[in-house]
């Protein structure tokens, strides 16, 4: 089996070549510094990942030549598991960083590239894990756990197990332990993880169309709450916020604070605009484009009028003076008053006098075809008299 690394396209792909991977999973972090010469010896630690999004960092003590993509053996306990290099040189001392890992920390050892045997051994046990998770769940469900097993990961060897579950409250698994180190023969290890591991260890497609962000590039999950929503002034539908992790969607943190700053920047919901013909209250808002639209009833949209957030802290201004302005619009003029009703923006019955349209020219064709083939033959007659 050849285990060497190809650079993507020929190394003709526009970045660095050795910073590109054969696979682009999760937490696959670009190398911007792999092209620097002495960079391979500058940090003899390297970054390793196994079945995403589990990695880790082992120490490469014999030297190996080691490059994005290599698929090697490392130290594990017990045995030895088998995963794939993801970075190298100075870029893994940052990523330590990263990982709160301190200086003193002990790290485990790279023992060799993986060979055939190690690869024969990785692909028999990994065959494994799907029809494990499945026998899995009945087993904790005949014991009446309240449990769920999300997903099983075999190590490289085969010679241990890890089973990630999702439970809401603590559950004392010890009996379980020793009914599938029994029926596996394997080590078993239980790993705890949230609702939002689970779904990006599952994968998916969003509403957006896109692959889950869980699934490709978060690492960190922070809480989401309806403020969050509010403040974007969000439907809040259960429906429509939840994700399919059943948590509300981590997608709602990315621009909250943008919109609050933005919130800054308008006048508050409560203040009641007042002008010479009307008073005016708050309706809804543009966030983003400044733009608030006001209405004469407190409850339904009647007699809308949009209006920039510089105009309407310039009547609150006028108001507090004991002044009203003719009407909302900054040129002083009233506006035109926009109908709400959907039947009054267009005719519905246009699709019809197009269908009618198309008809008609279709049917004006098919008359006209026969005087055409007359006029045709007429014209060779007169051409060539017997």
């Amino acid at each position: 089996m050849n285990l060497e690394y190809k650079p993507c396209n020929g190394g003709r792909c526009g970045l660095c070549a050795r910073g590109c991977a054969k696979h682009t999973d999760k937490l696959n972090t670009y190398d911007w510094l792999a092209d620097l010469p002495d960079n391979a010896d500058a940090c003899n630690i390297v970054e390793v990942q196994f079945k995403p999004p589990r990695k880790g960092y082992y120490i490469n003590d014999h030297n190996l030549d080691l490059v994005k993509g290599d698929i090697v053996a490392v130290e594990a306990n017990p045995g030895h598991d088998v995963g794939t290099v993801t970075m190298t040189g100075r870029l893994v001392r940052l990523q330590l960083k990263k990982a709160n890992l301190k200086p003193d920390t002990e790290l485990k050892r790279i023992y060799r590239k993986a060979r055939t045997v190690d690869m024969d051994k990785f692909r028999e046990a990994k065959a494994h894990e799907h029809e494990t998770m499945i026998e899995s769940r009945q087993i904790a469900k005949d014991l009446g756990l309240q449990m769920k097993i999300g997903d099983v990961e075999y190590q490289g060897d085969g010679n241990k197990a890890i089973f990630y579950y999702i439970a809401d409250q603590r559950v004392d698994f010890r009996q379980l332990i020793k009914v599938l180190a029994d029926r596996f023969r394997v080590r078993i290890e239980m790993k705890q993880i949230g609702a939002r591991q689970e779904a990006g260890r599952i994968g998916g497609i969003g509403p957006c169309g896109r692959e889950l962000c869980c699934a490709t590039w978060m690492t960190h999950f922070s809480s989401v709450s309806t403020s969050a929503a509010r403040f974007q002034d969000l439907s809040l539908n259960p429906q429509k916020l939840a994700g399919q992790c059943a948590k509300l969607k981590c997608c709602l943190n990315y621009e909250v604070d943008q919109y609050v700053e933005a919130l800054k920047k308008l006048p508050s919901r409560e203040i009641v605009l007042h002008t010479q013909d009307s008073e005016y209250h708050f309706f809804k808002a543009d966030i983003l484009a400044h733009r608030i639209t006001y209405s004469t009833d407190k409850h339904v949209l009647a007699n809308e009028h949009t209006i920039s957030a510089r105009r309407a802290f310039e009547i609150i201004a006028m108001n507090r003076e004991g002044q009203k302005p003719e009407a909302l619009t900054e040129d002083g003029t009233p506006a035109k008053s926009t109908s709400t009703d959907l039947l009054d923006q267009d005719n519905i019955t246009r699709f019809d006098r197009v269908r009618k349209k198309k008809k008609n020219n279709g049917n004006k064709r098919r008359n006209n075809a026969p005087d055409n083939r007359r006029r045709q033959g007429g014209q060779r007659q007169n051409q060539n008299p017997a």
